[in-house]
């Protein structure tokens, strides 16, 4: 499994930087919360020269029904509400870890096991952190 290659493939704009505000970031969390993901995090990867988006935004599902039930939701609403489709998509065979990417935010959603492993936060420990849990 090799989800963070499509981000190599590709250099992060420039031109918009969103924020926490943004129509997009915001529509994200909320179709996440909305299917009921858990210990939903963002991190904000704007100061760190490195990062290829401005934000991940990270979530846990206990189940493949629910990593894809959440996934599809995110890029539904998003298209219904911001018009954006995902720049790529990549996890939905397996459905252990799926990640939505578009450009500027980066949406994860994994199962406990394949997060803990990975340990997505704590390769970004310089990125600010947010919950999202409601």
């Amino acid at each position: 499994m090799a989800p963070l290659s499509v981000l190599a493939a590709r250099k992060k704009t420039s031109v918009t930087k969103l924020t926490r505000n943004s129509r997009i970031f915001k529509t994200i969390i909320k179709a996440i919360q909305d299917k009921k993901a858990e210990n939903i995090i963002s991190l904000d990867l704007r100061k760190i020269p490195e990062a290829v988006a401005d934000f991940f935004v990270i979530c846990q599902a206990t189940t493949n029904t629910q990593v894809k039930a959440i996934s599809d939701f995110v890029e539904l609403m998003v298209k219904e509400e911001c018009g954006e489709s995902p720049y790529k998509h990549e996890g939905f065979h397996a459905l252990q870890w799926v990640l939505i990417d578009y450009v500027n935010v980066v949406v994860h959603v994994m199962q406990p096991e394949t997060r803990k492993f990975y340990k997505l936060e704590e390769m970004w420990s310089d990125a600010e952190a947010t919950g999202h849990d409601l």
